[in-house]
């Protein structure tokens, strides 16, 4: 079994927030007290809407913020650990939401050679690093260009080749899709994907687009700062009215079979892509002729 690489024992945050005189006016409790464990080679999405929790979450497996109460471990290591920050940060990679915020070289190969030259990588393997990580996200052709000439999906993978030249564990995906169109979001998906699927990476991805995480090993639901439903997409997205209660939406192809469902058509719950549900479609209409 592979062992716990992202692991949380009760884990709390509270933001707060404080008038002029510096007294306590509120406290909103963003996390709380959530397990959760994360396997080495997993994908794991976590789904939300705006203030479940769930980018609060995302910025402890970085050491951006650190625990109210409770603890994480990244590779074993203790985020409260001031010793093991900068090791943590290089384990666990991220990718925020605005890749304009990420990118700071004028040319994309400089931006991504960036961060290993900051931890001291020696110069032959910065350029071995620049080439894997950008040909890994489908950018290599493009390693001349200045940044302000491409797309928001290119400037993404940009990003998420910069997180990658650092050779983390764990690359955590921060809601990297919000800003870009649909062929833009599918760019990064993809390059997401490939990065657990080729790579073998941890990727661990935070969004609210149902869409993007049908291809996740498991999908953890969080709402009011805990964790409400988790399993496999199938398993998650088999709780239509469940996730209607948290204001989620879900995926147009499996909110259509669960529509036919109600309506008396044989289909089981669940289903995620067309191709199911064609298949599901013939074989309940198969069923009624017999």
């Amino acid at each position: 079994m592979p062992m716990s690489l992202i692991k949380t024992k009760k884990l709390t945050f509270e933001y707060i927030r404080r008038d002029e005189e510096g007294n306590v006016e509120a406290i909103n409790r963003a996390v709380d007290e959530v397990d959760l464990e994360v396997k080495a080679g997993e994908f794991i999405a976590i789904l939300g809407h705006n203030g479940s929790g769930k980018s609060t979450l995302a910025k402890h497996i970085n050491a951006i913020l650190y625990p109210t109460e409770g603890s994480i471990w990244v590779d074993g290591m203790d985020s409260m650990d001031e010793d093991k920050l900068w090791k943590i940060r290089q384990t666990a990679g991220m990718v925020f939401q605005n890749p304009d915020n990420q990118i700071i070289g004028q040319v994309i190969e400089e931006d991504v050679g960036f961060g290993p030259e900051n931890i001291g990588v020696p110069t032959e393997e910065i350029w071995q690093r620049v080439e894997e990580s950008l040909k890994t996200v489908g950018m290599w052709e493009y390693r001349k260009h200045s940044p302000n000439k491409l797309s928001g999906g290119q400037k993404q993978r940009v990003s998420i080749a910069g997180v990658i030249a650092m050779h983390p564990k764990c690359i955590v995906l921060d809601e990297p899709t919000a800003m870009l169109d649909p062929s833009g979001r599918y760019e990064v998906i993809r390059a997401a994907r490939a990065l657990n699927d080729v790579e073998k990476m941890t990727v661990i991805l935070i969004t609210h687009y149902m869409e993007e995480v049908v291809n996740a090993d498991r999908v953890i639901v969080m709402d009011k700062g805990k964790v409400v439903l988790q399993g496999t997409p199938r398993e998650v997205f088999s709780q239509v009215e469940k996730l209607r209660e948290l204001r989620l939406d879900v995926p147009y192809v499996t909110l259509l079979a669960y529509e036919l469902k109600q309506k008396g058509m044989n289909i089981p719950d669940g289903i995620l892509t067309i191709d199911e549900l064609v298949e599901a479609i013939k074989r309940a209409k198969s069923v009624r002729r017999d």
